[in-house]
């Protein structure tokens, strides 16, 4: 074995013996005699020339032969000191813990050796202090926050991650999450709490993974290895030496070792261990998918009670509890990112006089928020601005649009608009995003941007691309979104898709399930509804009325399923001034009639409904479309029915049933039952009950001939509708039997809708029937399906009873 010259080698070369060997610290201490401490200390420089007997027993235990001995003893005596002993260094870069790791400790004896009395050259295995120490405090850890808040999950697995002894492999826990998490933070934190169970020293090294340039891993190793007791001149030069001799260091060290801002796998790999009792902790912005066989824990944002309290131990707790209001809305302002809480709670420090409403005040102002969460030397858009300048240009270009999106979340395929990109390849970017901590999964298939980070995307946009670059991809995502919002609604339209299954059925059209494309199209227009009204506000503003009229148009029999939406209200105001703008008077006594009846069964605004509906009316009669006049009549009578004018009602309802008698086609078809349906709820109002049924039963029967003529699911949810009202007539004449027939009838077309809200209130009313029967049990399980129906849905605007 080659053997390197200075006073530091014979700590290297007995290390490099046991690990040749196979041995354990414990082992060969075990068998050469010497306490397990001695041995770390020897390993670990600190004692860097034992007494002749001692070298010899170690190299027995070794089974070294004569060579390997002779050199192992000539490095012990070139690190023996000459002249007076010296008290041995205590400030290894290793910082100290436990209690034997303070300056009164002293050196260390072998178990058996004589005590301090002995004369010199007595004790048989006694270690001598070494000399020369590395520099005091180098790695050393960073002074823990004292306000440190949350995160007691992450820290109890961390723990628990930690507690064995003798694990199998080495342990490595990475930290990822977006910028201004309080990863170092965390990191620092639970290296302090971890060092008593960890003597053997705690440190810490930036590896400068947002800085310009990184440090490379043999620099790092370089750092790490001197902070080891390691001395210049005997730091190997190449990085797989340096690694090399890292592991052989720590294999058998219980210390901690906090790995802050990695870049990449490559800057970190090797300085893993590769076995022993150690901890790593790595911080990193990125998730560093390729590191293997590590423990992953991401950080988010904190809860708001949480943000709160972390407010409240900087800033005093005093003030936040003088205005809780305030500070929550503070916190929530602050995006519940730590580094803008302690940004928010340091100004409050400085400011003693400054009340929590007035900072909170100045941070609803979105185009200075970023300005005011800087105090010092802590800022958050520098934060952001680190990784955003990293990226590759497709990806900023990618965050930069992500700021265009209306919604809270947004998927690939939607932000692929914005982006000018193809769905798949703005999914791989997103992902590129993630893995940078820039843009956050919400759910497998959609991505939300933090509050802070898209005020920063927004500022990028303006900053790096023109007015016009962005007003043209604003509005041809805007034109994208309203021909996709259209072809999802049209599948709602009877005649629609009346005419999509004969394209089918002969061959020219989709063979797709028609009630799998349903769904997915209410799926998408429920779920991307902020981002295509955005675009029909935008559509508006920009003078495309005839856009906004089509998309309209198209969304209103869909609107039926979700009739407790208030943005309907939006929509078909927006399309009335389209048509009103492009002298359409036409569309604008049917969009008229659309408003009209948004707001008296929407909005359950009944006189403004009545008011549009005499609007629509008299728009009709000029038209002479007996159609519109139909409608016009049916909501005019729904408001009137709702203020209690129920023979006004009536007679509203007789004379839209003759409006629709001039007519042939399947909307006069479906207007005729709608008024019938009208004029039978009338009649139970009024107390009469027995004539509402036979009118009821005549509308359900014509109902069911078009669920049979065309089986769509307004067909299904108009039959729906009129069982279920069926069942409140007889439920009023106390024929209880009978209710509940209609009640399950209803049931059965309300399931081939897709169970809507409506649903919910049926399964109620047909348990309050199998209550008034005797049939408690059967009871008891139809209002529990009726509870978890009502709970497991909370989207809003789902279809309301009717």
């Amino acid at each position: 074995m080659a053997v390197a010259s200075g006073t530091g080698e014979f700590g290297h070369l007995l290390a490099g013996h046991r690990v040749t060997a196979g041995l354990t610290q414990e082992d060969l201490a075990a068998t050469a005699g010497v306490s397990l401490r001695a041995l770390g200390d020897m390993e670990r420089g600190r004692t860097r020339g034992p007494q002749r007997r001692t070298v010899q027993a170690l190299a027995a235990a070794l089974g070294l032969d004569g060579p390997q001995t002779a050199a192992l003893e000539r490095a012990a005596q070139s690190g023996r000191p000459r002249g007076v002993r010296q008290v041995p260094a205590q400030g290894l870069s290793a910082v100290p813990a436990g209690p034997s790791a303070g300056p009164s400790a002293g050196p260390s004896r072998a178990a058996g050796a004589p005590g301090p009395g002995t004369a010199p050259g007595q004790a048989p295995f006694g270690p001598e202090p070494r000399t020369d120490p590395p520099v005091p405090g180098a790695l050393a850890l960073p002074r823990d926050l004292a306000d440190f808040t949350a995160r007691e999950q992450a820290l109890a697995d961390l723990a628990a991650l930690t507690a064995d002894r003798r694990p199998a492999h080495p342990r490595v826990v990475l930290i990822s999450g977006q910028p201004g998490l309080g990863k170092t933070a965390f990191a620092l934190h639970a290296a302090h709490a971890l060092a008593p169970a960890f003597p053997d020293g705690q440190l810490s090294l930036d590896l400068g993974g947002t800085a310009a340039t990184p440090l490379p891993a043999r620099e790092a190793l370089g750092q790490v290895l001197r902070a080891l007791g390691v001395k210049d001149g005997e730091v190997p030069a190449g990085t797989e030496e340096r690694a090399g001799l890292f592991r052989a260091l720590v294999r058998d060290r219980r210390l901690v070792l906090v790995l802050d801002d990695a870049v990449d796998e490559s800057q970190v790999r090797p300085l893993l261990p590769g076995a022993g009792p150690a901890v790593t902790i790595v911080t990193s912005r990125h998730a560093l998918p390729g590191l293997e066989a590590v423990h992953r824990l991401r950080l988010d944002v904190l809860s708001p009670v949480e943000a709160t309290a972390l407010l409240a131990r900087i800033a005093g707790p005093e003030r936040v509890e003088a205005a809780p209001a305030a500070a929550a809305d503070l916190a929530r302002l602050c995006g519940y990112l730590p580094l803008a809480l302690r940004i928010a709670g340091q100004r409050l420090v400085a400011r003693p006089q400054q009340p929590v409403a007035q900072l909170a005040r100045q941070l609803a102002a979105e185009e200075s928020r970023l300005d005011l969460l800087e105090t010092g030397d802590l800022a958050v858009r520098p934060a952001f601005e680190l990784s955003y300048r990293r990226l590759p240009a497709e990806a900023r270009l990618v965050l930069r649009r992500c700021a265009l999106t209306a919604g809270q979340d947004f998927t690939a395929a939607v932000l692929a608009h914005y982006a000018g990109l193809s769905a798949g390849r703005t999914e791989l970017v997103l992902e590129q995003l993630v893995d940078a901590g820039l843009v956050q999964p919400a759910t497998p298939e959609r991505y939300r941007l933090h509050d802070l980070v898209r005020l920063y995307a927004g500022e990028r946009l303006a900053a790096d691309e023109s007015a016009e670059a962005v007003a043209e991809a604003r509005t041809e995502a805007g034109r994208r979104l309203l021909r996709e919002a259209a072809g999802h609604g049209l599948r709602f339209d009877p005649d629609h898709t009346a005419t999509a299954g004969a394209a089918a059925a002969s061959g020219s059209g989709s063979a797709d399930d028609p009630a799998l494309l349903l769904t997915e199209s209410a799926r998408w227009l429920e779920e991307e509804h902020p981002e295509w009204l955005a675009a029909l506000y935008r559509a508006q503003r920009e003078g495309r009325h005839r856009e906004v009229i089509d998309t309209a148009e198209a969304m209103h029999w869909f609107s039926d399923r979700l009739l407790s939406w208030d943005l309907w209200g939006e929509v078909f105001q927006l399309s009335v001034d389209a048509a009103r703008a492009c002298g359409d008077r036409q569309a604008e006594a049917v969009h008229v009639n659309y408003l009209a009846w948004t707001y008296t069964t929407c909005l359950h605004r009944y006189q403004r409904g009545i008011e549009l509906a005499g609007e629509g009316l008299e728009l009709a009669r000029a038209l002479g479309d007996h159609e519109q006049q139909g409608w016009a009549l049916t909501y005019l009578g729904s408001g009137l029915r709702h203020l209690q004018r129920h023979r006004e009602a009536s007679e509203s309802y007789q004379r839209a049933a003759d409006a629709f008698a001039e007519v042939d086609n399947r909307a006069a078809m479906i207007g005729r039952l709608v008024t019938l349906r009208g004029a039978a709820t009338c009649l139970r109002e009024l107390g009469r009950a027995e004539e509402a049924v036979d009118v009821r039963r005549r509308a359900l029967a014509g109902a069911l001939e078009l669920v049979e003529r065309w089986s769509s699911p307004l067909m299904h949810l108009l039959a729906a509708m009129t069982a279920h009202e069926l069942g409140q007539d007889r439920a009023a004449l106390k024929r209880w039997p009978a209710a509940e027939k209609a009640y399950r009838q209803a049931l059965v077309h309300y399931e081939a809708v897709g169970r809507p809200d409506s649903m919910t209130k049926a399964l109620t009313e047909l348990g309050t029937a199998l209550i008034e029967q005797g049939r408690a049990d059967e009871a008891r399980e139809i209002l529990t399906e009726a509870l978890t129906d009502l709970s497991a849905d909370g989207r809003p605007g789902r279809a309301v009873a009717p």
